[in-house]
């Protein structure tokens, strides 16, 4: 096993939902979960990273040991009608780790941390910390969308890990400064979305017309790649993975062959990729927003 893979979480929304633009599969059946495990355990991958939100994410893999694995988890939104917040939180976190089989967390962080800047943020935030401080979970954060969203929140609390979208044609994370703030202030990083959902795996052909707003930004990506000799998924995964401040690079697959995919597309350089390949539009970026193109 390499330094690499090691640098590897797997993400596990698709052992829960039917999740991805590019999912052709739907939700990965129990038996092949299995085996997805038992190969990143082989190549010395020992985070898995879940949520509440994720399905049945956590039943399923609370239905395989876990031994060897760090779980990190996140909490969905407090509901608008809730009184007692640290009972709430307390009853999800307890869900959880009955769903998963495990009597702790590695991490627990918030889906929604807008709520920490509402009227409930410093009880939900002292919640958090008491059941870091009960030892039921390790690390306490959050899951942000924009570097936006995280500036303001890491001014206000202090995280042991963060969670946010990075990948080659997004650097609003480095260029905002946040990665020496992280650093700074011992906080993990972890970046997810080094795909985009499959989206920067596509071909010309396979991709959704909706993105075709964005062609010269397309053809700046393939022509790049060409120059390059890479594929797609080698200029992904080589570029996040080469980055220091970066502690996990979670990556969600729907089948045992795609983890060996990429388990084979890690080795090797990447070159610095060029300024023409940067992109700061949330509707491309955010995910979220796709639905609305």
């Amino acid at each position: 096993m390499s330094v690499k893979t090691q640098k590897l979480a797997l993400g596990t929304v698709q052992f829960g939902l039917p999740y991805g633009v590019a999912n052709q599969k739907g939700q990965v059946a129990q038996s092949e979960v299995q085996e997805i495990l038992d190969l990143a355990r082989a190549n010395g991958i020992n985070t898995l990273d879940t949520a509440i939100a994720y399905g049945e994410s956590e039943r399923v893999l609370g239905a395989i040991a876990l031994d060897g694995f760090d779980i990190i988890t996140k909490l969905p939104s407090v509901p608008d009608n809730c009184t007692d917040i640290s009972g709430w939180v307390e009853r999800e976190l307890e869900g959880s780790l009955s769903r998963l089989n495990v009597s702790k967390v590695d991490g627990l962080l918030l889906h929604s941390p807008s709520q920490l800047t509402s009227a409930i943020g410093q009880t939900l935030y002292e919640t958090l910390l008491k059941k870091k401080h009960e030892g039921v979970v390790r690390n306490i954060g959050v899951s942000v969308y924009s570097p936006d969203e995280l500036s303001l929140l890491i001014e206000s609390f202090q995280f042991d890990l963060i969670q946010a979208p990075f990948n080659i044609i997004d650097s609003r994370l480095k260029e905002a400064g946040i990665f020496e703030k992280l650093t700074s202030s011992g906080t993990q990083l972890h970046v997810r979305s080094v795909f985009m959902q499959g989206l920067l795996l596509m071909s010309a052909a396979s991709r959704p017309e909706k993105f075709k707003h964005w062609s010269s930004l397309w053809s700046n990506w393939e022509q790049w790649l060409s120059e390059t000799n890479l594929t797609p998924l080698q200029a992904c995964l080589r570029h996040v993975i080469s980055i220091p401040e970066i502690e996990k690079v979670v990556v969600g697959v729907d089948s045992l062959v795609q983890l060996k995919e990429i388990l084979t597309a890690l080795e090797g350089d990447c070159p610095i990729p060029p300024p023409t390949l940067n992109c700061s539009d949330p509707h491309l970026l955010n995910p979220s927003l796709w639905n609305h193109l």
